[in-house]
């Protein structure tokens, strides 16, 4: 392995998707990411079709490059373990709530006696200094929290709707991931471990209001937020004659040759398109506007006229049209791979590239417990230990066989 991250070792105790989506790229640049698991598996095992039944596909590309260990932590001895796996790792990545880790005896306090430089990484849904520390998350309840649902509302047709993608859990999955990071460089120019907290609430309300706090900024507040062009109830996919194409018409170049390509001349002294700021103002009335345009020509002879014009548009893709794109069958993006349960899957290339150090997927998701004897063998238990430790049921293998 030649990853970038080749000699770090994580102890993942996440579950689900924020932190498995965080572990699973720093396993692909190539840190040793050992997934521990309770008896039962992680929940997202289940989510969709698999062949085997516990290997989902959201699961297998958020658990990719990593090992599992299953381990029944409300047991004496599989707390033990925890912490001496702990002993030999860089970062601990949890997203039990702390109350929770308190209880297993795995506190930050604790974990710390096991390795003093320890990166302790917590992933749960709000910070510990506010009233909402102890309650429960989730991606919805998050969105909801953060505004989501009321933007897509006011952008839509008054209806509150959750985004249709898990975008808490990645956007926060991001922000702890780039936490690690900055933990592992400061450890190694001070030589010291430290614990950190990554909120859902907090990592998601600085998400959104980056675009839409506008006016409520100043005080007094010079209005009422909201990013107007994010908010324009058309702006989505443009309706032409016989499809759907996405179009942004946004620099003033731009809107200088729609003007001329669609023959609304009028439109140049019109002072709602005279600067950036007028059209964001009325960005709503002049989308509108747009879109009766789009509804006359066909898909093709927009995608002719706009590429002539050099107006950034694409095609609007459908789940499986995208699986089809040239460019990225052209890139290799989604390699087929063999998968010893699932038989042959489809993957995820790893988007970006490095002239030196690229990181690669160093294995296809684990099973459950598939590697739990050679994790606790490396961590110096003896294979009567781990036989007697599997037969007490602190620890669960793929095969128990001996």
């Amino acid at each position: 392995m030649t990853g970038p991250l080749t000699g770090i070792r994580v102890l993942d105790m996440t579950s689900v998707l924020m932190g498995p989506y965080a572990t699973s790229i720093l396993g692909d640049m190539g840190a040793d990411i050992i997934k521990l698991e309770a008896p039962e598996g992680d929940l997202i095992r289940q989510v969709g079709p698999s062949r085997s039944g516990t290997m989902g596909g959201m699961f297998m590309h958020a658990n990719r490059s990593k090992r599992s260990i299953a381990v029944d932590l409300k047991k004496p001895a599989g707390r033990d373990i925890a912490l001496k796996l702990a002993a030999t790792a860089d970062v601990l990545v949890y997203n039990l709530r702390p109350q929770a880790m308190e209880r297993l005896g795995l506190g930050y306090e604790a974990v710390a006696k096991a390795r003093a430089d320890i990166i302790y990484v917590g992933t749960f849904g709000f910070g510990q200094d506010g009233p909402y520390a102890a309650k429960p998350a989730y991606d919805d309840l998050v969105q909801g929290l953060c505004a989501v649902p009321s933007l897509v509302a006011e952008a839509g047709d008054g209806t509150p709707r959750y985004a249709p993608i898990n975008i808490a859990d990645r956007v926060v999955g991001l922000h702890a991931l780039a936490a690690i990071l900055a933990a592992l460089r400061h450890r190694d120019r001070t030589g010291a471990g430290q614990r950190i907290d990554v909120p859902m609430f907090e990592t998601m309300a600085s998400f959104v209001l980056g675009d839409h706090l506008g006016g409520l900024s100043y005080e007094p507040p010079l209005d009422d937020g909201g990013y107007a062009r994010l908010l324009a109830p058309e702006r989505r996919p443009f309706r032409t004659s016989d499809g759907f194409l996405c179009a942004v018409i946004y620099t003033d170049r731009h809107w200088q040759r729609f003007i001329e390509i669609s023959g609304r001349e009028a439109w140049r002294g019109d002072p709602r398109f005279a600067s950036h700021a007028s059209r964001t103002r009325h960005m709503a009335g002049i989308m509108e506007s747009v879109a009766e345009i789009f509804l006359g020509r066909s898909t093709a002879e927009w995608e002719s006229l706009l590429g002539a014009a050099d107006i950034p548009h694409a095609r609007m893709h459908t789940l499986a049209s995208l699986l089809e794109d040239p460019h990225l069958a052209e890139v290799g993006f989604f390699p087929v791979s063999s998968h010893p349960s699932e038989g042959e899957i489809r993957t995820m290339r790893v988007p970006s590239r490095w002239s030196a150090s690229q990181p690669e997927p160093a294995r296809p998701a684990p099973r459950l417990g598939a590697d739990s004897r050679e994790v606790l063998g490396e961590a110096g238990y003896s294979r009567d230990e781990i036989r007697r430790l599997i037969a007490a049921g602190a620890v669960t293998a793929a095969d128990c066989q001996d």
